[in-house]
């Protein structure tokens, strides 16, 4: 697990989390960049031999930066729960950042996620990528989460893959309906890929096609030469990777700041 961490840290961390921003910079040690959309972001690889005065300082200028780029409507700076920071928490709720919910980091090698998982009868398993299934699949997902009508997003992932973004997207279907979707961002320079937007219809979760949609993934990694999966999780989907073979590492907690708030 050790291992598995440093090697989060190392490539996942930092710059490498930025890929795809705008105007990336470095505040200090910290990578500071805005997403398409007006979302701001700070990541950094390591905090450590910096006092309480100095992190508050970088704080600062983080949220300064963001403030004068007129596009930003809010910014997030991630902090996790191994790193050594003092005062970090503090610094950002005292520059306006807000906490949103603390999840797992989970990572895992991806040949242990690969094997394939049986699903029940009548449940169909496919790769997707044309306009209409990643309609619905955004639609479904927005449903199942409750964040809109998932037009939005469907748009941006259809402006993705029409950009030739090797983003790959698998659904889960059964009589006709997409019943479960997830996605695999493969990570460009590392060796890892994300496992993201995993959402089951409640009538089908706990039969094995989250887990199953986690494997066909994780061939997908594999195919392309990559070692690591990793994901975010609530506590509702870590225990679901942990069962195909993912592993608690660390927490995340996103601090947020929102223009105007």
């Amino acid at each position: 697990m050790t291992d598995l961490l440093a090697a989060y840290d190392a490539q996942l961390r930092g710059e490498a989390e930025l890929a795809g921003a705008e105007g990336v910079r470095l505040i200090g040690p910290v990578s500071v960049g805005v997403f398409p959309g007006g979302t701001g972001f700070a990541s950094y690889v390591d905090l450590a031999g910096l006092g309480e005065r100095r992190i508050r300082s970088l704080v600062l200028e983080v949220r300064a930066r963001f403030e004068a780029l007129p596009d930003v409507r809010s910014a997030e700076w991630k902090t996790r729960g191994h790193d050594v920071a003092p005062g970090l928490e503090a610094a950002l709720r005292d520059a306006g950042f807000v906490p949103e919910e603390t999840e797992s980091v989970m990572l895992g090698e991806a040949t242990a996620l690969a094997a394939d998982v049986p699903v029940p009868e009548g449940v169909v398993l496919r790769e997707v990528r044309d306009e209409v299934d990643i309609v619905a699949m955004e639609r479904m997902q927005a449903d199942v989460f409750g964040h809109g009508d998932g037009e939005e997003r469907a748009q941006r992932t259809l402006a993705r893959v029409a950009a030739g973004d090797d983003v790959v997207l698998w659904v889960a279907e059964a009589e006709g309906h997409m019943i479960s979707a997830g996605r695999l961002e493969p990570v460009a320079g590392t060796e890892f890929a994300g496992v993201w937007g995993g959402a089951t219809v409640p009538e089908w979760r706990g039969r094995g096609v989250y887990r199953a949609l986690t494997a066909k993934r994780a061939q997908a990694a594999l195919r392309r030469g990559l070692r690591y999966l990793h994901s975010d999780s609530t506590e509702f989907s870590r225990p679901i990777l942990e069962r195909s073979g993912m592993r608690k590492v660390t927490t995340t907690t996103p601090y947020v700041w929102t223009r105007g708030a």
